[in-house]
């Protein structure tokens, strides 16, 4: 077996793709000219990070991982003083990012750090849901803000009001502002991701490290099954399908939805009934802003929005409709979660000789649990509902470079990164003001084909699934609870370098959610393809979406290539009691559509039947 991965420097760069760097900032890329962080570099281990980005990144999209580069260190290493952890550090390689931990090694350091630690997150925990009320309050504001921008061609001439109100400021100057302010909101939001998220992971890893402590044995499915069962915000959109789908069927209205796959064209015909009339008022009523969920992660420009294109919800309501003539019950097993979960919990709670462990035990599933909301429910806000809203901006924005000859189609943006864009708009507007042609009106055009050559070679290239030294054992709890990377999935990583060419019989992962499950895979890539899923079908992605919750009443269980026990993906399919593996790597690739699979979720074990 191999004993470490390619290092980071000898990557071989793609034919056709050579001066890539200069598409993404420079401190992302692995360092070829100073010593100290070459030698830093190739003694790390780095693993792509699947979990948020199963795809390359343009050079726009890279903003969101930009965001949480910052975010998340600054709270680790410079706010909340995490003993053992500073940041996360990131490089871009063909377009894919891969992390790595940053751990404080020196004892002394850690001890130092604890008691403020202690006194700074103590703070939170202990004022978790007045935090949490301010935190919602304060990111609606934000996105309301948000909601408000406007960029406005400029004008052949100013208005008068420029004049008569003295405003003192010109479009030019107006329009390179809107953009700033754009992007200072987009980093702004996530500095409050951030603000509990660590907390609320850290939460997560105490009370798995305590539960460990005294059950050493104690199954990780089992763990996960104890903070189950808890509401979220996250789940509200499909709660509101499944209030339209039962109207629909109330109204009658069932046919005339199953005739339609385009809502503009339902939305023609119910317009003449008072039926119908009423039924769109209440599709109406539930888009804002629960519609602002994305269809995908939301991290890309790409991942539009139920608002964006409301066939999706149509299709989804279409489904619900489709469980309930079926006679089955559409919403989350939640009480029956619950049940379990408190059965789990008092059958341990009973196994305690000692009231000092017990209580001990009890304190930390118990702020696991209040934590949780917030874990989950941020998802809604930022990723779903401020990015939705922030890439419609972008593409308003891109209208009014083409429309100034900058670029050539709205969808051009995405293949300038941010600085680039500042630039252009800079470009374009002293111009503008001079009267004269702008200098890049033919560099950018020209620069942008040559971006999506690239990308699409990038496309075409499957990115390793770690670089650099692994450690003897993974300890840091968010590589292992979040993205799945453990130990034994680091040995299976190298294993696989000498048997890249050999038949796989058997995948290996996280387990997600409970339970023993075979039948037909259905390997879906994307929202469209979800039509496709028959009933008992296990569901093959790279990950999933709450968006996708309709899907979860067809299928027998699910197979993600990213994930660990607490990522998104587990979560929601727990919270639908659907059997899942999490975190196979490479389960899309291996598995094709009609192969008969049987998972565990118990034990994180996929075997091919074919």
């Amino acid at each position: 077996m191999a004993k470490q991965f390619l290092d980071p420097h000898d990557v071989p760069v793609i034919e056709g793709t050579e001066g890539w760097e200069r598409m993404y900032p420079y401190y992302y890329q692995f360092s070829t000219d100073d010593k100290e962080r070459n030698e830093y570099e190739s003694g790390q281990l780095w693993y792509y990070d699947g979990l948020h980005y199963p795809e390359p990144h343009t050079p726009f999209d890279l903003i969101w991982d930009e965001a949480w580069y910052l975010a998340l260190s600054q709270y680790n290493s410079r706010i909340f003083m995490v003993p053992p952890a500073k940041g996360i550090d990131h490089r871009i390689v063909n377009g894919h990012v891969y992390i790595t931990p940053i751990g404080i090694a020196d004892p002394k350091e850690i001890e130092a750090r604890i008691p403020l630690f202690m006194k700074r997150a103590g703070y939170y925990y202990q004022n978790w849901d007045k935090i949490y009320d301010d935190w919602v309050e304060k990111t609606k504001e934000l996105i309301a803000e948000l909601e408000a921008v406007e960029f406005k061609n400029l004008p052949e001439m100013e208005d008068e009001s420029v004049v008569f109100e003295h405003r003192g400021m010109g479009s030019g100057y107006d329009l390179c502002v809107q953009y700033d302010h754009l992007i200072n909101m987009g980093f702004k939001v996530w500095q409050y991701h951030f603000e509990m998220l660590n907390l609320g992971y850290a939460a997560y890893v105490t009370f798995i490290n305590t539960a460990n402590q005294f059950f050493p044995d104690i199954p990780m499915a089992t763990l996960t099954k104890m903070v189950s069962g808890i509401d979220v915000v996250m789940y509200r959109p499909d709660i509101e399908l499944i209030k339209l789908a039962k109207m629909a069927l109330e109204l009658k209205l069932e046919g005339k939805l199953d005739a339609q796959t385009s809502f503009a064209a339902l939305q023609q015909e119910l317009g003449s009934s008072d039926a119908g009339k009423k039924w769109l008022a209440a599709f109406e009523a539930a888009r804002y802003p629960w519609f602002w969920i994305s269809t995908g992660t939301g991290w890309f420009h790409h991942d539009k929005s139920w608002n964006d294109d409301l066939d999706v919800p149509l299709a989804n309501i279409k489904m619900h409709i489709e469980s309930l003539q079926a006679g089955k019950d559409p919403s989350r097993p939640t009480e029956k979660l619950i049940a379990e979960r408190d059965r789990i919990v008092d059958e341990y709670l009973d196994l305690f000789q000692n009231d000092d462990d017990k209580k001990a035990f009890a304190e930390a599933l118990g702020i696991a649990r209040k934590v949780f909301p917030y874990v989950e429910n941020h998802l809604f806000y930022v990723e779903h509902w401020f990015h939705s809203v922030f890439w419609n901006k972008m593409r308003d924005l891109s209208r009014v470079l083409v429309d100034g000859g900058m670029i050539k189609d709205v969808e051009d943006i995405w293949y300038l990164n941010r600085a680039d864009i500042k630039v252009l708009i800079d470009d374009m507007v002293r111009a503008w003001a001079t009267g004269i042609v702008p200098a890049g009106r033919n560099k950018w055009p020209q620069e942008i084909e040559w971006r999506k050559g690239v990308m699409a070679k990038f496309r075409e290239w499957t990115p390793p699934p770690a670089l650099g030294v692994p450690p003897e054992v993974v300890t840091e709890p968010f590589s292992i609870v979040l993205w799945g990377v453990t130990t034994s999935v680091l040995k299976k990583w190298l294993t696989s370098l000498d048997t890249a060419d050999g038949e796989i019989s058997e995948l290996h992962g996280s387990p997600g959610s409970s339970g023993v499950v075979q039948g037909k895979a259905r390997v879906i890539r994307k929202v469209e393809d979800l039509a496709l899923l028959q009933a008992g079908e296990i569901l093959v992605a790279p990950t999933t979406s709450p968006s996708w919750a309709p899907a979860f009443t067809k299928i027998a269980g699910a197979v993600t290539d990213v994930g660990g026990p607490m990522c998104h993906a587990a979560i929601v399919c727990r919270e639908y009691g659907l059997p899942t593996v999490v975190g196979t790597g490479n389960g899309t690739s291996v598995i094709k559509t009609g192969d008969m699979i049987k998972l565990d979720g118990d034990s994180g074990v996929v075997e091919l039947l074919k």
